[in-house]
């Protein structure tokens, strides 16, 4: 019997070649955290960064392996991305000292994207009715919709409307306990690809506070890089809180997650993220899609103005639409 072993001269290249194999694994983690970080997402990295807590779980594996194989500089690399990445996502999950005023008068308020006019219109109202709800946006709201939503009760519960149904994705509304002023709707930027999609909005006046603005959001989807600049216009033209007018709630399918750069900087001007400020803001409101095997991802935001409060948010499935229902309770300013 012969006994053999590798030579000496050779084991430092393999030690080598395994340090680059778990480099290899971690550096997408480093360059992942740049981009969110830095909001580089373009072409195809748009749809990408909406899985960033997804990578952000990911970067712990080449960490751990490095630990475990001593790879200290690997380590350290690993440790970096994970550390980027975790700071983005994990605040999340952690409810904010700061919530706005906390006196005033409570009124939740509900969005929700109807799948085409698929969504069930009874578990719709349902929501409604079991949460109190005051305001409802909606979007991809369609003729049908409209009318399904009237038959199950919506306009016994909130009668005031500004409603922009139509055929197709396009559609939105808004349904209110409060009468409304000035409501209307604009077309966002389709791109030239196909008509942008409209959202309704108006002013409301509940009892014992001023005016407040309310916009039923929905810019157009990244869903093609053609469509990338237009989706980008449709969240720069959102309207930004300003001080000096009425306070305002945006709520909708934003078609952005809180990664997405052009989402970040319109909560920068003057609003709060409901879900994010309450620890909430993990959960996630669309997908899987089509039972295509795509992890979901929270597409889906109350946007609060910082001079009104946020109390809670919950997320809720609606039978018949591939997107989740966030109800949100807030404190409007006496």
């Amino acid at each position: 019997m012969t006994i053999t072993t590798t030579p000496s001269e050779v084991r430092p290249g393999r030690r080598v070649r395994r340090t680059a194999l778990l480099l290899l694994l971690t550096l997408p983690g480093l360059v992942w955290a740049a981009v969110r970080l830095l909001g580089l997402e373009r072409g195809v990295l748009v749809q990408l960064v909406a899985f960033t807590p997804y990578a952000a779980a990911w970067s712990l594996v080449p960490l751990v392996i490095a630990l475990l194989a001593r790879k200290w500089l690997v380590a350290v690399v690993a440790g970096v991305a994970a550390a980027l990445l975790a700071g983005a996502v994990l605040p999340r999950a952690l409810p904010d000292t700061d919530r706005g005023p906390a006196a005033g008068v409570p009124m939740t308020v509900m969005t929700i994207n109807t799948f085409v006019g698929a969504a069930d219109p009874a578990a719709v109202v349902r929501l409604v009715r079991e949460h109190d709800v005051a305001v409802l946006a909606v979007q991809e709201f369609t003729p049908q919709a409209a009318a399904g939503l009237s038959a199950a009760g919506l306009d016994g519960l909130l009668p005031f409307h500004a409603l922009a149904d139509e055929i197709g994705t396009t559609g939105s509304g808004l349904y209110s306990r409060f009468p409304m002023t000035d409501q209307g709707s604009r077309r966002g930027d389709g791109g030239g690809l196909q008509p942008g999609n409209l959202q309704a909005y108006a002013t409301i006046q509940p009892p014992g506070v001023g005016p407040i603005f309310v916009e039923s959001a929905h810019p157009l989807a990244p869903y093609a890089l053609e469509a990338e600049d237009a989706w980008r216009r449709d969240l720069e033209s959102l309207p930004r809180a300003d001080q000096a007018g009425a306070p305002k709630l945006v709520l909708g399918d934003f078609n952005s997650t809180l990664d997405h750069r052009g989402l970040r900087d319109l909560i920068s001007h003057g609003y709060r993220d409901a879900a994010d400020a309450t620890g909430k803001g993990w959960i996630s409101t669309w997908g899987p899609y089509d039972g295509k095997p795509i992890p979901p991802v929270t597409l889906d935001h109350v946007l609060v103005d910082k001079r009104i409060g946020v109390r809670e948010t919950q997320v809720h499935g609606v039978p018949g639409s591939d997107h989740r229902a966030v109800v949100a309770t807030v404190t409007l300013p006496g």
